[in-house]
């Protein structure tokens, strides 16, 4: 029997249904923004990965995300072989929170940290705290924004004394206006995916409890060498540069996607009914292979889990395919044509290569 990130418990079922019970009351709150405020909720963007409030002139954009359980294989591989991984972990915190806020247009304007704790005594380990506060620095700065401030509060009894829970939020802005990117792909349009750095900060819940039947745990070598572990904990890529980059050459994309939770499913999140055909699937890291071989898991799973080597993708009139190629390479990253989009009847993503379908029933995010 193969293990799987359900049971692993992270069942997306019932998270995503609160999700959408969200989405539908926060609708009773839409008239508290009036004429006088100047503000417009953008009430469609409700259940993207960015919140839009609309002014005359501008779309402010607000994201808030967490990091997840990452930090408990930091925290393990601290124990094993006495090595600080805290700064990557810092950056996959600003990773995870602007690749969403990007994925709009917005150009992230300033970062707040939330690091909770159950006893402030996780602090007193002066080297992880400093490579946190060092890391969170770093991907601000990649992410060309401000650190404007946090929370680091003590929950005793919420949060285990031994690690951290970390998350944040971050404002964003759209101008001009026309850079808003609406995430409505056209069929015609191609489609362009964006190398990860490996697993990003999605799955790790199941990855570790794979290190956890594995004999050798987070010691195992992958078939590059690496310790599956340290493999883990690679730093999430940042991908604002390239967004920002395509928007100031006045390439709009149509739709942009980060890939995290939900795997590939993740490349239909637009409401419309179209056909996402993937014909180039990348390099896919030893990670995953190693990943799929130890949980028993199919090909199918895997894509619908992890980002499999892909940690982004837009789509774009083939009339810019060639440049935005040449933007991601100027700004240190790998991309590929990997498909088109195509009408269809019924909305879907076929990845042509590995004989993998998902509909529309596979990704449920929207009220």
């Amino acid at each position: 029997m193969s293990d799987s990130y359900a049971a692993s418990g992270v069942d997306y079922g019932p998270l995503d249904a609160f999700k959408r019970h969200c989405q539908k009351q926060a609708q009773a709150t839409n008239a508290m923004l009036d004429a006088r405020s100047g503000f417009r909720a953008s009430v469609e963007t409700r259940g993207d990965s960015a919140f839009l409030l609309e002014t005359a002139d501008a779309y402010f954009a607000h994201v808030e995300e967490g990091l997840g359980t990452k930090v408990l294989v930091a925290d393990e591989m601290l124990r094993l072989t006495g090595r600080s991984h805290y700064h990557a972990i810092g950056i996959d915190t600003v990773a995870m929170i602007t690749n969403d806020i990007v994925t709009c247009g917005a150009r992230p304007l300033s970062v707040a940290m939330h690091a909770a704790v159950g006893t402030s005594n996780w602090f007193a380990h002066t080297q992880r705290a400093e490579d946190l506060a060092r890391g969170f620095s770093d991907g601000c700065l990649q992410s060309r924004a401000v650190w404007g401030g946090g929370e680091t509060p003590a929950l005793a009894g919420v949060v285990c004394p031994e690690t951290i829970l970390l998350g944040g939020s971050c404002f964003g802005v759209i101008t001009p206006k026309s850079r808003r990117i609406l995430n409505v792909p056209a069929p015609g349009d191609d489609i362009i995916l964006l190398a990860s750095s490996g697993i990003h900060a999605n799955g790790l819940s199941l990855c570790r409890a794979l290190a956890a039947k594995h004999p050798e745990g987070y010691l195992a070598k992958l078939s590059d060498g690496r310790l599956y572990g340290e493999a883990l904990l690679e730093p999430t890529v940042i991908y604002v540069p390239f967004v920002l980059e395509c928007l100031e050459q006045s390439i709009v994309p149509t739709s942009a996607i980060n890939i995290t939770g939900h795997g590939w499913r993740k490349l239909m999140r637009s409401d419309a009914t179209l056909l996402y055909r993937v014909r180039d699937v990348g390099v896919c890291p030893p990670l995953f292979k190693f990943l799929l071989d130890t949980a028993g898991m199919s090909q199918q799973e895997g894509y619908a889990t992890f980002n499999m080597g892909a940690g982004f993708a837009v789509t774009v009139a083939p009339r810019h395919t060639d440049q935005c190629l040449a933007i991601a390479k100027a700004t240190g990253l790998t991309a590929w044509l990997a498909g088109t989009v195509e009408e269809s009847p019924e909305k879907r993503v076929v990845i042509e290569p590995l004989a993998i379908e998902f509909g529309r029933d596979d990704l449920s995010v929207r009220a």
